[in-house]
């Protein structure tokens, strides 16, 4: 067990039908529809493996696009392609989820076969209207038509859906409530490193938050600076924006702008108060870089407000970061340092990630765009662990109760 939830080690799955959620939600490209990236789906591997070795019948659940995103519900065909590629195994996909045709070929799976389902997303159970206007409890999300369906025809249920921790969703927290249910290989995986982040981090232990998702760096900057995980935060992109002006700062009108546009002054009065109660342990910008007809250009925060959109870190800041991110014993980043996608502004992000592949540090990120930036300035590999999660691994470290864990640990 871990976390008081039963592992894979916990039960005997030979020729019993496992409902297995998965998270292989992936990026899929806005003009072809295809998908980008499978590190989703690769990660997804090792438990559909070791089931199907150890004789299980494989039902396999999973989501394609973020639940308010009803536009790109997509199906699950492609990623039953590469999943298949990735795994070595025929997967076998059915364009249905709880309706007779999907039962029947549950019904029909051998020991060691593998089926995929249809996105859950096409049904309203597993959107965020029903999760977050309904909010029903794990025992109402029982009577839900995919956990009614699906329910009877399984011997056990497993999650090994970690980036959806966060969810309160039928095929999340439902199931735990009347089947046998644990976690997967990943799920496993990603609880051990988070809690060693988060419970005894080599030291010391800096948190690097930047990108533009402000509430999530927030609230856990606030979480890791109270209970002393994080020795230092150092911020950048929008979070060192937000930190810039709570320490008086005029960024300028542009950058102002799409503070306000994006409904960020908020956060203001929060970094206020952050940079008072731990003066010396979070970090922002000495420098700053625009541009300037097409070209990079960088001030010193004594020379604002800028004459133009702040799109990165300067070079003293890469300077001063560098230094304690090479001294670092653990380095946890999410959000790249600015608009890392043009070459012009990518100076930042690419330094620091270049540092940190450097560092002898324990390295983790987590989150699309932080793990994109890894892949893009080729330091993947020198990270010492990839999370597959962004909202749900922010959460963790923040301290909050996830309704899948909830869920597992008291599991039928």
């Amino acid at each position: 067990m871990i976390d008081g939830i039963r592992t894979l080690d916990d039960f005997d799955v030979a020729g019993k039908t496992v409902l297995l959620r998965v998270d292989i939600n992936s990026p899929v490209d806005v003009q072809t529809k295809r998908i980008k990236d499978d590190t989703r789906i690769k990660a997804s591997v090792p438990t559909i493996r070791e089931l199907a070795e150890k004789r299980a019948k494989v039902v396999i659940l999973a989501h394609q696009a973020d639940p308010m995103d009803y536009q790109n519900f997509t199906s699950l065909e492609e990623h039953a392609s590469l999943l298949q590629q990735a795994l070595g195994k025929p997967i076998k996909f059915i364009d249905d989820v709880v309706g007779p045709a999907a039962r029947e070929a549950i019904k029909s799976l051998g020991e060691g076969e593998i089926l995929l389902l249809e996105n859950v997303r096409i049904h309203t159970e597993e959107t965020i209207i029903f999760e977050k206007q309904l909010k029903l409890t794990p025992a109402d999300q029982v009577k839900t038509i995919v956990v009614q369906k699906l329910a009877p025809l399984a011997d056990l249920y497993l999650c090994d859906a970690f980036a959806c921790v966060h969810r309160s969703e039928p095929t999340l927290v439902g199931f735990p409530e009347v089947l046998p249910s644990g976690c997967g290989r990943l799920f496993e995986a990603e609880v051990r490193v988070l809690n060693k982040v988060s419970k005894d981090p080599a030291r010391p232990c800096l948190f690097m938050l930047g990108g533009a998702k402000i509430l999530d760096a927030f609230k856990m900057m606030e979480s890791a600076l109270a209970n002393g995980t994080a020795d230092e935060v150092l911020s950048t992109g929008l979070v060192a924006d937000i930190m810039l002006k709570a320490a008086g700062y005029d960024l300028g009108k542009e950058t102002d702008a799409l503070i306000k546009d994006k409904h960020l002054e908020e956060f203001i009065p929060v970094a206020d108060k952050l940079l008072k109660a731990y003066p010396d342990r979070v970090l922002y910008p000495k420098d700053v870089a625009i541009l300037r007809s097409g070209k990079r250009a960088e001030l010193g925060t004594s020379a604002l407000p800028a004459d133009g959109l702040i799109v990165d870190i300067g070079s003293k800041t890469v300077e001063e970061y560098g230094r304690l991110i090479l001294s670092a014993g653990t380095i946890f980043m999410n959000g790249p340092a600015g608009i890392y996608e043009n070459e012009e502004s990518a100076f930042g992000t690419k330094s620091l990630w270049e540092k940190v592949a450097e560092s002898d540090a324990f390295s983790l990120i987590g989150g699309g765009d932080t793990i994109a930036a890894a892949k893009k300035f080729g330091v993947e590999d020198a990270i010492s662990y990839i999370c597959t999660a962004g909202g749900g691994l922010i959460m963790y470290l923040s301290g909050e109760v996830l309704p899948v864990m909830e869920a597992l640990r008291s599991a039928k």
